[in-house]
């Protein structure tokens, strides 16, 4: 199944919804735009195998595009809108992109990257026309065909990792298995038969976060194989997404643990005010959920909740239903794609597995090897001597294969010679009512090495002024006092109005360690 065909056999049927604005294009709207684009895509000479980079928010026009480069070879390169001028032209640079599609939105960070150097042609949306002899997307697609290109294939991703540790890495896409546009994928298998997704079509699926992101752009676009709907909120709101799933009687969706989060915090009140009753699958993953936080979702939601744990490398993958997690809290599944292996460090002993129920590194096993684009150091760093490859994480197995986030290797603090995961402190901090988000990481600290540091955003900055801070330090050393050993209370508490955090949920903490160490520098 394929938008192509659901073009000619539903055409009217709306492909996506924008949740606050009530945009609606139909399936013959998304293929024409996308056989419009492919058309020009050609005519400016790029063929099958080019690179393309997205820098956009969310919108239909997201999805025209991604519909565009998947019909004409074309490798599509999507770019967080969170980075900086610099942080852009960096993927655009190491992607080998030939062309920028972007919108007026981001005309002044364009303006910096071209400063900077950037040359790259560049298809903007919603450009004023006549300025300069530039022409708005709109006015150079229109005298495109909207019929089919001549020389149709799939096209591919080149996804980059959030870049939460270093410089984002590029994972470079395998062809696909079937160079047919109307090829079936693996992830539309799953969806049918893991994930139960409807395949008549009749899904409406709400799609919360931004479409830059693996998930939501991989999620979202396999509804649009099964001939479903995306409703796609602009950006994320908790009750936005409340009222979006009654509105328009939402089926299935896709979140990060932020988001469950953000929503029980909720008031009560607001919680219940809205008609749920529609929602059957809900999927989340990305980062790791607090036990406490999924306990409830559980209790709010019911059974309808499922979690999986993969990365954009897409090496592997683990999956676990809300009856499966209820009786094994904490876990993330159980391996659906690969075989799942944990492994002490390779420094210490060559990277020998471990014992059940014993921490180490999460290596997959697989039919999918992968590699870091042009970066031979970073792919062998991910891969063990046996040839299985990690994402980065630390967990262990129970006895019947049942996997356990533990946290990032690269997150890990070491204080007085101690091993300390940040993940669990984060998790019971996020439990605490006055706390909406938090990032727990190494400080450097001239005694122990390093010491633990806090970064806590309130529900309410009021409670965290000047006359205050000690007061909900206090609170919260308290709460954490006989959850936690010693060794791994917080040594300072930082209280500030928004996190380093990505829309995905993955916390920048790099921005937070290096910002300690120079003040550790200054002094």
């Amino acid at each position: 199944m394929h938008p192509i065909q659901h073009a000619q056999t539903q055409p009217d049927h709306p492909a996506v919804i924008m949740a606050g604005s009530g945009e609606t294009i139909t399936y013959r709207a998304m293929d024409e735009a996308a056989n419009r684009i492919a058309h020009w895509l050609r005519a400016q000479g790029l063929a099958a195998g080019d690179a393309i980079a997205v820098l956009m928010e969310n919108s239909p026009r997201y999805y025209e595009i991604y519909w565009a480069a998947q019909r004409s070879g074309i490798i599509l390169v999507p770019v967080s809108t969170h980075l900086t001028a610099s942080e852009v032209a960096y993927i655009l640079d190491d992607s080998d992109a030939r062309l920028l599609v972007t919108s007026q939105l981001f005309s002044p960070l364009v303006r910096q990257m071209q400063e900077l150097g950037m040359s790259l042609p560049l298809l903007t949306y919603g450009a004023k026309s006549g300025g300069g002899g530039k022409s708005s997307a709109e006015e150079m697609l229109s005298a495109c065909p909207s019929t089919p290109i001549a020389d149709q294939s799939a096209g591919r991703l080149m996804l980059y990792s959030s870049g939460t540790t270093g410089r984002p890495k590029g994972i470079v896409p395998a062809p696909p298995a079937d160079p047919a546009v109307e090829a079936g994928t693996p992830l539309m298998m799953l969806a049918v038969h893991g994930f139960q997704f409807p395949a008549d079509g009749s899904s409406i699926y709400l799609s919360p976060a931004p479409l830059y992101h693996a998930a939501p752009l991989g999620w979202s676009t396999t509804v649009h194989r099964l001939g479903g709907t995306v409703v796609v909120m602009e950006k994320f709101d908790p009750e936005g997404a409340l009222a979006a799933i009654e509105k328009f009687r939402i089926t299935e969706s896709q979140w990060v643990p932020t988001h469950f989060v953000r929503l029980l915090k909720l008031p009560e009140d607001v919680r219940t005010r809205y008609d749920l009753s529609s929602h059957s699958h809900a999927i989340h993953a990305a980062a790791p959920c607090p036990a406490a936080v999924k306990h409830a979702m559980l209790d709010w939601w019911g059974p309808i909740i499922w979690e999986y744990y993969a990365g954009s490398e897409g090496n592997g993958m683990t999956m676990v239903g809300a009856e499966e997690w209820l009786a094994h809290p904490g876990t993330v599944g159980r391996a659906i794609l690969g075989t799942v292996h944990i492994c002490g460090d390779a420094q210490d002993n060559q990277g020998a597995e471990v014992a059940a129920g014993e921490e180490g590194v999460i290596y997959f096993e697989s039919p999918h090897p992968f590699a870091y684009h042009k970066d031979d150091a970073k792919t062998s760093e991910a891969t063990h001597p046996r040839g299985w490859t990690t994402l980065g994480d630390i967990g262990r197995l129970d006895e019947e294969g049942f996997l356990y986030l533990t946290d990032r290797r690269s997150n890990m603090i070491i204080s007085g010679g101690v091993n300390i995961y940040p993940q669990e402190i984060e998790n019971l901090l996020l439990g605490h009512p006055k706390v909406m988000d938090a990032a727990v990481i190494g400080a450097p600290d001239a005694e122990m090495g390093e010491c633990v540091v806090a970064v806590v955003q309130p529900v309410d900055m009021a409670n965290a002024g000047p006359d205050t801070d000690e007061a909900l330090a206090a609170e919260l050393r308290e709460f954490l006092a006989n959850k936690l050993a010693k060794m791994k209370l917080p040594r300072l508490f930082d209280f500030r109005a928004e996190l380093p955090r990505e829309a995905n949920g993955k916390l920048y903490k790099r921005k937070l360690k290096e910002e300690f160490q120079a003040k550790f520098a200054a002094e």
